[in-house]
């Protein structure tokens, strides 16, 4: 019903046909139960339309990225937010990355703790600081001074993030720990009325990791990147070998080198990214043009996008994928 009523909140936007506009999200790569997946379909589906109404309203590509982010940063149904995986100590410790595309400007932050948006707070690095990147307690005195909330302790823990934590101990291993509590993260790219692209990337990381441990979302071509002469990227999965795979910047320059399409280009990265380090991951973005591209080696990645008002394009299984006529879907819930 909650999803319901904003998808009706969203009938009340004005649109403002001046040219295409796209926009693309992910909800996270890995091992994804059934029963899960509506859940995903539905927190996507949703974030890409907060974003491509701002779009089509003549917003920027970063304005889009940053609200449609927000949206799953307070849906429990995603690793970022509320909804964080836990630390060993049980404890949520979240990262973040926005990138402009047109001024290659860019703001990180890691270890943040006890707000909603770290992605907004990525923002202020970017737009209040001279910095790039800031760590646990640079980033929460800029909270403090830019007016942040500040939530009681514990606020952000959900019941799903503490019984993965417990499953995790129970085995003691990191990656089934992972699997339980799916992991991943959530992103989006846009392109805008003027051609300019953005990337935006959160995550709470993975499930029983060590405090301070800090993964590929904040790390620039690892996890997040954007440039209008190329393409903006968001990645998902585990992070410590996209961080060495260097993995969105890899495809960039597969695309620009190759002369292959961005899609082609994620789609082999991914795949010698898991042949390589024998783990997985996946990417979701837009090339220098404003085409979409989805690739991942995982089991699954949650993601959808919309670059016309009528339609979102969705999906989570490998060569899978789920139109949502929003006229339609308007009268009857889409996602029995």
């Amino acid at each position: 019903m909650r999803f319901l009523t904003l998808i009706s909140l969203l009938t009340l936007f004005s649109y403002s046909f001046g040219g295409n506009v796209t926009i693309i999200c992910h909800g996270g790569a890995g091992s994804v139960a059934p029963s899960r997946f509506i859940g995903k379909y539905r927190g996507t589906v949703l974030a890409v339309q907060i974003g491509y109404n701002i779009l089509k309203t003549n917003g920027t590509s970063l304005d889009a990225v940053e609200a449609a982010v927000r949206s799953m940063e307070v849906d429990e149904e995603f690793n970022a937010g509320y909804g964080s995986v836990l630390t060993s100590e049980g404890k949520v410790e979240m990262d973040a990355c926005i990138m402009d595309g047109e001024t290659m400007k860019v703001g990180a932050v890691t270890g943040v703790q006890n707000i909603f948006h770290t992605i907004t707070l990525a923002r202020k690095v970017m737009e209040k600081t001279r910095y790039n990147f800031l760590s646990p307690e640079g980033a929460m005195k800029l909270a403090k001074d830019e007016g942040f909330q500040f939530l009681p302790e514990g606020t952000l823990v959900t019941e799903r993030a503490k019984l993965s934590l417990e499953n995790w101990k129970r085995n003691q291993n990191q990656s089934l720990g992972e699997q339980v509590g799916e992991g991943g993260t959530v992103g989006c790219a846009a392109y805008d009325i003027n051609g300019n692209l953005a990337a935006a990337t959160s995550t709470g990381g993975l499930t029983g990791k060590m405090s301070g441990r800090i993964g590929d979302t904040p790390i620039v071509g690892g996890g997040t990147y954007a440039d209008n002469k190329l393409g903006a990227l968001s990645a998902t999965g585990t992070g410590e070998v996209i961080m060495k795979s260097v993995l969105v910047y890899d495809i960039l320059k597969r695309y620009e080198y190759k002369q292959i399409s961005l899609q082609q280009a994620a789609q082999e990265a991914c795949d010698d990214m898991t042949e390589r380090y024998d783990d997985d991951g996946g990417v979701i973005g837009l090339d220098k043009d404003g085409n979409v591209a989805i690739g991942f080696s995982s089991p699954q990645m949650s993601w959808a996008y919309q670059n016309e008002p009528e339609n979102v394009h969705y999906g989570i299984e490998h060569e899978i994928s789920h139109i949502y006529n929003i006229a339609e879907c308007k009268s009857k819930n889409c996602f029995q």
